[in-house]
């Protein structure tokens, strides 16, 4: 399994600090999520370790590593920008810090939009981005924290409700991921 602690000294070094502080965040609020719904905690601790791992470079950086890989990335990823660094984090987190969990690459690629019918490793880390300790607060995330621990798919449908609600009022592209993730969940809940 991955070295956390080697990683972790990498990362301090290429993340900016406030960054590496919600990397640090993710990965603790992972590694809990992990325990309290039965998941193994080494792969949660890694997957938030390594969530944001691409999100260091330029936006014109992380658009020449995708070239380079060969990761192809669809519309709305190419026009946010903001959704570029998870396929290219998993792409990193495989060939620079050796992680060959496919289960890890998946949580690092997802989480930012979700996708339907995420594996419960995928919630923990879509939701642990989502509700880290040092997120800023904005409506609805003490709910959303409180049912990351009791209810984690009505979490994972806030989460992607409150994202879409958030893009919608400040005029932004929505990704369809992102959309297909709420209708997803939306409805399995129902």
């Amino acid at each position: 399994m991955a070295d956390l602690e080697k990683i972790q000294k990498k990362l301090k070094h290429k993340l900016k600090k406030e960054r590496y502080q919600h990397t640090l965040g993710v990965m603790y609020t992972a590694g809990s999520l992990a325990m309290r719904y039965g998941e193994n905690l080494e792969e949660a601790l890694s997957a938030g370790l390594l969530h944001d791992c691409g999100k260091y470079p330029s936006i014109e950086k992380q658009l020449r590593q995708c070239q380079k890989y060969e990761i192809r990335l669809e519309r709305a990823e190419a026009e946010v920008h903001a959704l570029i660094h998870a396929k290219l984090g998993a792409c990193l987190a495989e060939k620079k810090y050796g992680i060959d969990n496919p289960r890890i690459l998946d949580a690092i690629r997802y989480h930012t939009t979700g996708r339907p019918d995420m594996s419960m490793l995928e919630k923990i880390i879509y939701l642990a981005d989502y509700i880290e300790p040092g997120r800023k607060m904005i409506p609805g995330l003490p709910e959303i924290r409180k049912l990351s621990f009791t209810e984690i798919d009505q979490a994972v449908c806030r989460c992607a409700e409150a994202t879409l609600q958030y893009l919608k009022h400040s005029k932004r592209s929505i990704d369809p991921m992102t959309q297909r993730t709420y209708e997803y969940y939306k409805t399995a809940l129902k």
